[in-house]
């Protein structure tokens, strides 16, 4: 508990109180020490603070307390008290002055002191002694030890005064974790029953550090931690950290004082595997307890207690949300689990969605709260992958009905993951390999991408296709540490991943003749790795599936091939390729249908078609699809022949 905020038992007094009459007893004392115009004879310092006329204190005044934290000497205790009186008693202040021969001036030196207070040593301004080493006491430059004005420092003399509040030279830098009101239940007895750090168990410079993918989770874990010591939480971003070389040096001597004023514990936040060296001085010099959370392990030369804190599974989800909701959890009819299912998102973040979506007696909606999930797990990959916002439906997809069913039988099996894996135990001896990955193959334009964004509205994903000249890099590692990027952003939920064109990325393993064979190779088997442990629905597209490697289809869980469309087919697709309110004329889906192409080749004629109606006659006839035709096949460098369009016009 903070010394200035608790209230003595002893009397009605509150601490603060007690605590200015402690000090103003302490500065009359050391007037004496000076002697006085009024006063016959200087008084003996009283040994004790009742005979010093100052009643007991629970907790103990703030110069108590802090001499015992820094373990200071009688003499330093002194020598602080009286650089704090020049500053907060005026009379006090006056007599250091004419005892320097400077009545204008008030502070005091080390000459003075020595002269002045009981048991005096050179030792006390060391630059390794308390006063010095944790700025409780600042030396005005340019003058000798003996003679250099010395400053109590502002943040030690408001903690006299009773004020207990971070140093203002940190304020732009740390975050106060307050106390979690929600939390994972396996993260509550990690903080709670598994972690013994902070009770002593282990050294206190040993670092704890918390790796995983919840970072809100492992903010609520340490503030756990640091309450159970008593103690508050501030966080330190990993971008926040100062400059190596004199900045550093303050920050971590301020931060030190300040771990046993508050008293704090510091969580630094590692983001990103690559760190400053500033960062890496700092995870190694800050005194213990530090807290580390980050997503991978890190290595440092301390030592590390290391525990996991990834965001909570299907059953934990569900376990949240219930909470979160509350009686309104019954009445979703099954979204709960499609919730907990699709998405792996934090405590705070589903009691934040869970308060935001409710609305009083109607309770929480459905598209609100799904929504809401969708936005909150939205991943960061602007760089890497472009988001394709889905607009067709089943009616604009034109397959056979093989692969239709195949389609349906994806999406039913995402919709019902938390029956099968979790309910029926299948998920029971591990997830991994239980994320739902398919492998679209056929000729460019048979609808493979057009499948994926189907699925995504069909399931209320975000599309986002992979910008493959993003990902691969022709430098070595590079390639595998944006897909990483891809695959950790996207295991929070809610997202349908498209590798399109897959066989650039997921091609053959090759016999290795040299060093670039092997490392495409290591490219390759890291995407294997990911793939089977990706929770979520990926799709790869391919013209050439005969070029993927067998490892990839064994991995697969559907494998759908997209064939040329057959006259029927064709027909169809000319049915549909025109919205309803385009103004058309004489246009046959039937003998469109004779021509050799793709749904892709046709949307694109129809779109050609349409401009040129709206140049010339305001409709789409068959002249302009044939002249829309003929523009397409010139593209595509291949003849049309007479069948192709005999009867057109």
């Amino acid at each position: 508990m903070k010394a200035n905020s608790s209230i003595s038992s002893a009397s009605s007094l509150s601490w603060a109180e007690q605590n200015q009459a402690h000090l103003v007893a302490e500065f009359i004392a050391l007037r004496r020490r000076f002697g006085a115009a009024k006063e016959a004879q200087p008084q003996a310092w009283p040994e004790t603070p009742g005979e010093r006329g100052l009643g007991p204190m629970e907790p103990p005044a703030a110069i108590d307390t802090l001499a015992g934290i820094f373990e200071l000497s009688r003499f330093e205790r002194e020598l602080l008290l009286l650089s704090a009186g020049v500053e907060m008693d005026s009379e006090l202040a006056a007599r250091c002055g004419e005892a320097l021969g400077h009545p204008p001036r008030s502070f005091v030196t080390f000459s003075l002191a020595l002269g002045a207070l009981r048991d005096p040593h050179w030792s006390a301004l060391g630059p390794a002694a308390p006063l010095r080493r944790f700025r409780l006491i600042e030396m005005e430059p340019g003058h000798g030890l003996t003679s250099a004005p010395l400053r109590i420092d502002e943040r030690i003399l408001h903690y006299l005064a009773g004020v207990n509040v971070l140093d203002r030279r940190l304020e732009g830098l740390l975050r106060r974790k307050p106390y979690p009101d929600w939390i994972a239940e396996e993260h509550w007895r990690l903080a709670t029953e598994t972690i013994r750090s902070a009770e002593g168990a282990a050294p206190p410079a040993t670092v704890l550090h918390l790796c995983g993918d919840d970072r809100s989770g492992q903010e609520s874990v340490a503030s756990l931690v640091a309450h159970r010591s008593g103690r508050q939480l501030y966080v330190l971003r990993l971008e926040d950290t100062p400059p190596a070389g004199a900045e550093l040096d303050q920050f971590v001597q301020l931060w030190t004082r300040e771990a046993l004023l508050l008293p704090a514990f510091l969580l630094l936040q590692w983001e990103g595997t690559a760190a400053s060296a500033a960062a890496r001085q700092l995870a190694e010099r800050l005194p213990g307890p530090l807290m580390i959370a980050s997503r991978d392990s890190l290595r440092l030369d301390r030592a590390v207690e290391r525990h996991e804190v990834n965001r909570a599974g299907p059953a934990g989800q569900k376990q949240m949300w219930e909470a979160a909701l509350g009686p309104a959890a019954a009445g979703l009819n099954g979204l709960v689990d499609d919730l907990a299912e699709e998405f792996r998102l934090s405590a705070e973040t589903i009691v934040a969605i869970g308060r935001s979506a409710g609305s009083g007696d109607r309770g929480a909606d459905r598209a609100r709260l799904w929504n809401a999930c969708r936005s909150w797990s939205r991943p960061r990959l602007e760089d890497l992958a472009e988001r394709i916002v889905p607009a067709a439906g089943w009616d604009d997809l034109v397959l056979p009905e093989t692969q239709t069913q195949t389609l349906l039988q994806l999406a039913s099996q995402s919709r019902h993951r938390m029956t099968v894996y979790e309910r029926w135990g299948f998920s029971a001896k591990g997830r991994r390999g239980l994320g739902l990955s398919a492998l679209f193959s056929g000729p460019s334009g048979t609808g493979k991408t057009l499948a994926a964004e189907v699925l995504a509205g069909e399931l209320k994903l975000d599309l986002y296709r992979i910008d493959l000249s993003a990902v691969v890099s022709k430098y070595i590692g590079e390639t595998e540490k944006n897909l990483k990027q891809v695959f950790d952003a996207a295991e929070g939920g809610g997202v349908l991943l498209l590798f399109d064109e897959a066989d650039a990325l997921f091609g053959k393993r090759a016999e290795v003749k040299d060093s670039h064979d092997r490392y495409a190779n290591i490219e390759v088997g890291y995407l294997l790795q990911r793939m089977e442990s990706f929770q979520g629905l990926a799709i790869l597209t391919t013209n050439l599936k005969s070029t993927l490697d067998k490892s990839f289809q064994r991995r697969l869980r559907f494998s759908v091939d997209f064939p040329f469309p057959d006259a029927a087919q064709r027909e169809a697709i000319w049915t549909r390729v025109f919205p309803p309110q385009t103004p058309r004329e004489g246009v046959e889906p039937s003998r469109l249908a004779s021509l050799n192409m793709t749904g892709g080749n046709i949307r694109n004629i129809a779109l050609n078609a349409a401009f040129l109606a709206a140049e010339t006659s305001g409709r789409v006839e068959m002249a302009h699809i044939l002249q829309a035709t003929r523009l397409e096949a010139v593209k595509l460098e291949r003849p049309l022949s007479e069948m192709e369009t005999r009867g057109w016009v």
